[in-house]
């Protein structure tokens, strides 16, 4: 057993006060800090002194830079400044998170579906706003997301990260039991559905207590966890609490071909999303900035008004969430508010019912103030009672509706579906079936049980090297020709949508 290094001595730092050691790592050892003005705790990232050579050097001031950049999104840690001691070493001071990581949670504690459903949303949205940034994190697993004092959780270590560009070609630094199989790789290569795929195994391991492919009791080398992830299929949490719908998405973005994943990790949000409204959960927002869709124009001036200094409607991106009951721990939160699109008044415009008619003057009453006008104006009370309590309830629909304010048919993560967040599961193709010809080609058809316009089929044939390149059909049948069949053929297939969605889990079968 390998003994355990003692910590670095913590660097003196002007207008700091060292407490304690927080951590260890391979590269650097975490303090705390605490700052003398303004005074809080810290936590301060040192880099070790033996790890200083210029590879090193060079990740660690991109991580100060990409996280500094990242730093004012909720779910990312803050870093507030990075310099170099006097000793040499270079260090980032960040924000102190007080509670458990989820590293220590995850081996010890049965989180709750709805706490993993939760972080997944707010773990999403960071990552999608590293991705809107051009940034890779590459590294996303539960030693990587803290808790901070307020119980949000708060990605960090960005030391591997890469820009979307370079298409994350390099592994250094990678944990196998997290990484797709395309980064495990000779040649790996990666994009933003290799982070999607990170998310979705940290998120397995906060239900399953273990990594993914990790079997209890078994041999879990990295030979062994490679294998696993290239080719068995995504076993069950072990969890009967754990839905169906929950770990079809989880099997969806975890698919071992990119292309079988959700396209991005905001469409994982809202898949996430999806499964809190079947479950009537409170309906985690997810933090995302305006994606800079124009804005609306005011109207031109009259009156003289000068247009420039008219107040304009701006179009607000949320995803808005029911009230929760008193008691819940989401009760002091911040609401995001409800999307306002300017609209001009005409027919179907909702307007204030008329004011009530004025009293008669006090004196001798009129003599049509008779029992029918009395009656007439409590008819005139009560219709427009109804007509104010219907203007509430059509509006409370609308706020409470699941989905309602989410992003413009305009966002490139977005396709507007009937009004719904998140579309239902894609269902997998049936009665796939393969039949061998006289010179060897074996012709596979199948059936779609639930076919809409511009379906089309996404299969490949499955080795024990993993999933051929995918290509895509239009019709349900595909015949693989006998130089490439063999002595058994196995395929796989998904139904693709017109929207990009596809099964949450393809369908296989061998001939």
């Amino acid at each position: 057993m390998t003994a355990r290094r003692e910590a670095s001595a913590p660097p003196v730092l002007p207008g700091y006060a060292h407490v304690r050691t927080l951590g260890l790592g391979g590269f650097a050892d975490v303090f705390l800090y605490r700052q003398d003005l303004p005074r809080r705790d810290v936590a301060v990232k040192v880099l070790l002194a033996g790890s200083l050579d210029d590879e090193v050097r060079a990740r660690f001031q991109t991580e100060a830079n990409l996280m500094a950049q990242l730093s004012h999104h909720p779910s990312i840690v803050t870093v507030y400044q990075a310099d170099i001691a006097a000793d040499g070493r270079p260090y980032l001071v960040m924000e102190y998170c007080s509670r458990t990581g989820l590293a220590e949670r995850y081996r010890t504690e049965r989180i709750s579906v709805a706490e993993v459903l939760r972080i997944g949303v707010r773990l999403a949205s960071a990552v999608e706003t590293a991705h809107r940034a051009g940034i890779l994190h590459r590294d996303i697993k539960p030693a990587n997301v803290l808790t901070t004092d307020f119980g949000w959780p708060a990605l960090t270590d960005f030391g591997i990260a890469a820009t979307t560009g370079q298409g994350g070609g390099a592994t250094v630094g990678m944990s196998i039991p997290w990484s797709p199989p395309e980064l495990l790789a000779e040649h790996p290569r990666g994009d933003e559905r290799s982070d999607v795929y990170s998310l979705a195994a940290t998120l397995y391991s906060l239900l399953a207590g273990r990594t993914p492919f990790e079997i209890p009791g078994g041999q879990n080398g990295a030979q062994q966890l490679v294998a696993r992830i290239e080719r068995a299929p995504l076993p069950p949490t072990g969890r009967d609490d754990v839905p169906a719908e929950l770990h079809a998405v989880l099997e969806r973005a975890m698919a071992k071909v990119p292309e079988l994943r959700h396209p991005s990790a905001a469409a994982l949000g809202r898949a996430l999303q999806q499964v809190e409204a079947d479950l009537r959960l409170p309906v985690t927002p997810l933090d995302l900035l305006d994606d800079g869709t124009p804005h609306a124009d005011p109207a031109p001036s009259q009156g003289g008004t000068d247009v420039a200094d008219a107040t304009r409607l701006r179009s607000i991106v949320a995803v808005p969430q029911p009230e929760p009951v008193r008691g819940d721990d989401d009760a002091t939160r911040v609401r995001g508010p409800v999307t306002v699109q300017p609209q001009p008044a005409g027919p179907g415009f909702l307007t204030p019912p008329p004011p009530p008619p004025e009293p008669a003057p006090v004196g001798e009453p009129d003599v049509a103030d008779d029992d029918d006008t009395r009656r007439s104006r409590t008819v005139a009370a009560v219709v427009s009672g109804v007509v104010v309590l219907g203007a509430i309830v059509v509006i409370a629909a609308a706020a409470l509706r699941p989905g309602a304010g989410e992003p413009r048919p305009g966002d490139t993560d977005f396709q507007e579906t009937g009004g719904s967040a998140v579309e239902a599961v894609v269902p997998s193709p049936h009665s796939l079936e393969g039949e061998r010809d006289a010179a060897g080609n074996v012709t596979f058809t199948w059936v779609n049980p639930d076919p809409r316009p511009d379906d089309h089929y996404l299969w490949g044939v499955v080795t024990v090297q993993g999933t051929s390149r995918p290509e895509v059909v239009e019709q349900p049948t595909v015949t693989v020709p006998a130089a490439q069949s063999g002595d058994e053929v196995c395929i796989e297939v998904s139904i693709v949508r017109a929207d990009r969605r596809a099964s949450a889990k393809p369908a296989q079968v061998c001939a």
